[in-house]
Parts: C-alpha cells; sequence; structure tokens
C-alpha cells in the first residue's frame, strides 16, 4: 500500500522505516525546506531506545548524545541547592538512558530510511477520501493518489484538522506554561554532562553544554507570565525578556545575548485529546494524535513506539485497512493516556507556583541523592508498561 506521510520529524521516519520494512510504500512530505536542526535535548530511554536497538540505531544515538552526570539545581547565587548523580538512574535503566537533541534523534531515524521518497517543502494541504483510498492535495498544487495518509505533522497538525477527528471538548488543551529553547556559540560557563537550572516561583532556566562550543538553553515559564494571547514570532524574543527580566543567576547575560540567536523554539506546552485517532484512511501518530507535552519527557519515545504500532498493525491487518487502525488505537490508547496524566504533575516541577512548592520541588529532588530512593523513582519513571508485539513474526 502506498502510504503519505505528513512531518519528518520523530514519528513521520519511524512508521516509513517500519512500513517499508513491512512491505509497503512510504512517501514522506516536510513543510521546512530541509531537515531541522537546534532544538532541546531529551532524556531517551526505555522501549523507545528498544525500538532504536531493533533498527540498528543505537551507535549512532550513543556518538551524538550525552551520558549525563548529575542534575544540579542552584539559587541565585549559582550556589546549589538540590540535585543527584544520574548514574542510579542509568543503572536501574541497564544503561539505556541517553540525553540526545531532538533533532539529532529525528536525523537518525530518516536516515534510517534512506530511500524512501522524500518531498522537502511540500506539505498536505487537503485530502478527499473515497471507497479506494485517499485523492490528497499538495501545497505545489499538485494531486496524489494514496492508499492511507498519515498526520505525524506534530502538535500543530493540519492533516488533524483534515481528518475532523472527534474530541469531546478541546483539542488542544494548554498547561499553562510557555517554553522557549535556543543554543549560543562560546559561553563562558562549562558544566559537562551537567543539567544546570535556577528555579524561581513560575520561572526555570537550565543549561547544558554541547559540544562544538555550543551551550543549549531551556526557558519555561507559567503562562500568567506572558502578556495576552501568544507572541508572534517578531515578538517572542521580548516576551521571553519580560518573563525572566526579574531573575538573577546567569539569566541576565543569557537574555543579553538573544539577540545573536538565529534558531529560536517557542510555543505553549500543550497536550493534545481526541476521542478517536483516526477517520477513515486518515490516520494520526505521535504528537498529532496525543501530545503529552514536552514536561513529559518522553514525546519522542511514545512517538517510535506508535509508529511501531501503527506499521505493525497495518502489517497483520493485511487489506482490511480500517482492522489495522482499530488495533493500533486500543493497543495504546490506556498506556498514551498514563503518560499524558502523569505530565500534568511535571508542571510543579519545571515551574512551581509558590516558594513553599519550590521548597518541596528541591526536597523531592534532593531524595533522589539516597540510592535507594533513586532506585524507587527509577522503577516509576523509567518503566513502560507494556511489551511490544514481534510483528514480523506475524
Amino acid at each position: 500500500m502506498r502510504v503519505a506521510i505528513n512531518g519528518v520529524g520523530v514519528a513521520g521516519p519511524a512508521l516509513a522505516y517500519w512500513l517499508r520494512r513491512f512491505g509497503h510504500a512510504p512517501v514522506l512530505f516536510e513543510q521546512a525546506p530541509a531537515l531541522r536542526t537546534g532544538g532541546y535535548l531529551i532524556d531517551f530511554w526505555g522501549l523507545g531506545y528498544e525500538l532504536a536497538e531493533r533498527m540498528g540505531l543505537a551507535p549512532v544515538i550513543v556518538s551524538r548524545g550525552y551520558h549525563m552526570e548529575r542534575l544540579s539545581m542552584v539559587d541565585g547565587s549559582g550556589r546549589e541547592v538540590a540535585g543527584f548523580n544520574v548514574a542510579p538512574l542509568r543503572a536501574a535503566a541497564r544503561g539505556r538512558l541517553v540525553s540526545i537533541a531532538r533533532t539529532d534523534l529525528a536525523a537518525a531515524l530518516f536516515h534510517a530510511c534512506d530511500g524512501v521518497p522524500t518531498h522537502f517543502g511540500v506539505s498536505i494541504t487537503g485530502a478527499r477520501q473515497d471507497d479506494g483510498g485517499v485523492l490528497v492535495t499538495l501545497s505545489t498544487g499538485d494531486r496524489e493518489r494514496f492508499g492511507l495518509v498519515v498526520g505525524a505533522d506534530g502538535l500543530h497538525s493540519h492533516v488533524r484538522d483534515l481528518a475532523r477527528v472527534s474530541s469531546n471538548g478541546r483539542v488542544e488543551r494548554p498547561l499553562g506554561c510557555y517554553v522557549a529553547a535556543f543554543r549560543l556559540r562560546d559561553y563562558p560557563r562549562l558544566d559537562p554532562l551537567v543539567y544546570m537550572s535556577h528555579t524561581t516561583p513560575g520561572r526555570h532556566v537550565a543549561r547544558v553544554t554541547l559540544r562544538d562550543d555550543e551551550t543549549m538553553f531551556l526557558f519555561i515559564c507559567r503562562s500568567e507570565l506572558i502578556d495576552g494571547d501568544p507572541p508572534p514570532p517578531d515578538r517572542q524574543k521580548d516576551a521571553l525578556r519580560s518573563a525572566f527580566g526579574q531573575m538573577t543567576w546567569e539569566v541576565p547575560e543569557i537574555l543579553a545575548r538573544l539577540d545573536a540567536v538565529d534558531d529560536f523554539y517557542f510555543d505553549r506546552v500543550s497536550q493534545i485529546h481526541l476521542d478517536d485517532w483516526s477517520a477513515g484512511r486518515i490516520v494520526l501518530v505521535g504528537d498529532a494524535a496525543a501530545c503529552p507535552s514536552l514536561l513529559a519527557g518522553e514525546g519522542t519515545g511514545l512517538a517510535m513506539i506508535e509508529a511501531y504500532v501503527l506499521a505493525g498493525e497495518i502489517h497483520r491487518a493485511g487489506a482490511d485497512v480500517a482492522r489495522g487502525l482499530r488495533a493500533y488505537e486500543a493497543r495504546l490508547r490506556r498506556f498514551v493516556a498514563s503518560k499524558q496524566r502523569s505530565a500534568l504533575g511535571l508542571r510543579g516541577f519545571f515551574a512551581p507556583h509558590t516558594a513553599l512548592g519550590l521548597r518541596l520541588r528541591n526536597f523531592i529532588v534532593n531524595t533522589m541523592a539516597i540510592p535507594f530512593m533513586a532506585r524507587f523513582w527509577a522503577r516509576q519513571s523509567l518503566a513502560d508498561p507494556i511489551s511490544l508485539p514481534d510483528y514480523e513474526a506475524s
């Protein structure tokens, strides 16, 4: 079956890889002119890591990633007030825990799809279904026919709008935070393999030293600190300066260099909730279907799991595509919903509302320095309570 996939992030290439492996003919479309660069660092573990191993990508992910050694939270003068070593968590994950730029993971997945037709600067703008498939309209004005259309185009998915999937309530549910991520070269303060952060009520700023003289920065704040509606792109840096301008630590120095940043990510933190992940022969995967939010820490792994299961259930269903789509959703919905619920509690970790909430957050973080507590938290947060089917043996 010929399958159109809109989006070359994590879910799109992962799905293309498995569809081709199961004998289908995927075609990738991406609105951006090339693979994205920059972006934020994600922690990669669990079943997502297992799938990367099955795809033969673990060596490249390890080579591009970082084995972080410590999480350190400091006050305004730079004195550590909370922290722990990461080694017990990595041991609990049997060594399969690595931090990697989301764009580097996406690039590794894309290169694993070598030979899959890919069209950059082209996106799906229309879709008309009939009994035999979907007639797709592209941003170029061309039309092509496919047996299935997949929206792997993220939180603000256009294919989701085309599918008109149902939702009992608001599809995008903001979690009351904004996030910004960017990189600077030649930042003078270096702490290799340490996640350094400073938090005040409603605000969180973090940095990680990367290779090639780069430092990655992550800013998270409560929505009430951003005036009005989400700012347009030309006002996002000003909004960040306004929200974080009163912070100390290294924040004034970082904000002073903001104008030198070209690759700047800024968005609200949201989840996606749908009654159905498909409508006819249009289906959603990854953040387009059920974004848990950036705060969840496992969105990339979930996207890879969803892509694998979607491809596998289509493979099992043979000519009955509708059965495959129903099985895909039935297998994963409860698991993904549990991850979304867990993410709601992490707002208080990154941006606690009050000084009391911040002290409680720091107390919990410091318990991670106690070995048996670290093992307990690892079991709670790093274990995926499902197993992956072996579709190739089907």
